[in-house]
């Protein structure tokens, strides 16, 4: 398979390695991007693969509580450009389709189309279709995510739009739920603890740590307690309970929560864009465009 230019960008952006070493990587593995990363993690030039935290769409998120703070709706509304995501007509649009979710307590993408927009007005599709004719965009109703707390109340954050967040907490108040999202926004926990890492994804972990700690050339014995201990950090990196609080770095989540007798039983987050590839320019004009713009 030949390698792009495009396919060497896209290494690039997802771990921070040099032009040279991404484009030998995607030769060693024939242009498979994913197995190129993992391999070059094995060899400690990749850290960490990045694709998840890149941003490909534009659109905005939108999140609404009911009154009693025990359900809450969050959806993901996709246009072409920054532009009309800042336009009030399509916010106004995003922030009906939310509260209809609420409502009539839909959270799958494509019935929700089907709602109306306001009792007896047009569904949500036309509506969606009207704005396309008028404003000349695409616009999508990417997902819908509909959540009844398991805990005493749910907590919500939304971040300019682009990021959202719904944290279902036991215990503490209102100030610790919106604590909590405000942190998963900004530190994008996989999971609340341990148990909730998929089993597959800490083996592929493993696995890369066992390739970098075998060129140490140590004992057996100390290759092991430095997985053990790198496994570890992992965790606490990757786990809302084991990160350290945004608002004080030097207390773990998990320990402010226990001040606070609260427990997250469990969030959801959303970017705007996460997942969609953006269609870009050749890898030189991008560059060029970058270069004439400085």
């Amino acid at each position: 398979m030949q390698v792009t230019a495009s396919m060497v960008k896209e290494l690039r952006e997802r771990t921070g390695a040099g032009m040279m070493e991404c484009k030998k990587a995607l030769v060693e593995t024939d242009g498979n991007i994913d197995a190129a990363i993992e391999n070059m993690r094995k060899t400690g030039q990749a850290k960490a693969d990045k694709k998840a935290g890149r941003i490909a769409a534009e659109g905005l998120i939108a999140v609404a509580l009911s009154a009693d703070g025990k359900s809450a709706a969050m959806v993901e509304v996709n246009c072409e450009t920054d532009f009309v995501a800042k336009e009030a007509e399509f916010k106004t649009f995003v922030d009906s389709v939310t509260r209809r979710a609420l409502e009539e307590k839909v959270d799958d993408a494509d019935a929700l189309g089907a709602v109306a927009i306001d009792n007896g007005g047009p569904s949500i599709e036309e509506r969606r279709r009207e704005l396309v004719a008028r404003i000349g965009e695409n616009i999508s109703l990417r997902r819908a995510t509909v959540i009844d707390a398991a805990g005493d109340r749910l907590g919500t954050y939304v971040h300019g739009g682009r990021i959202g967040v719904v944290v279902d907490l036991g215990g503490g108040d209102d100030a610790v739920a919106r604590d909590m999202a405000m942190h998963v926004a900004a530190s994008r926990p996989l999971a609340v603890d341990e148990s909730g890492i998929a089993r597959e994804h800490l083996d592929k972990e493993k696995e890369i740590l066992k390739a970098q700690v075998a060129a140490s050339g140590k004992p057996p014995e100390i290759q092991e307690k430095i997985i053990s201990g790198r496994l570890s950090k992992y965790l606490r990196e990757v786990t809302l309970v084991g990160q350290p609080f945004v608002k004080d770095p030097d207390t773990p989540v998990e320990k402010y929560l226990k001040a606070a007798s609260a427990e997250v039983k469990g969030f959801i987050r959303y970017e705007v864009g996460e997942g969609i590839e953006k269609k870009s320019e050749k890898f030189a004009e991008e560059v060029m465009a970058q270069a004439r713009g400085s």
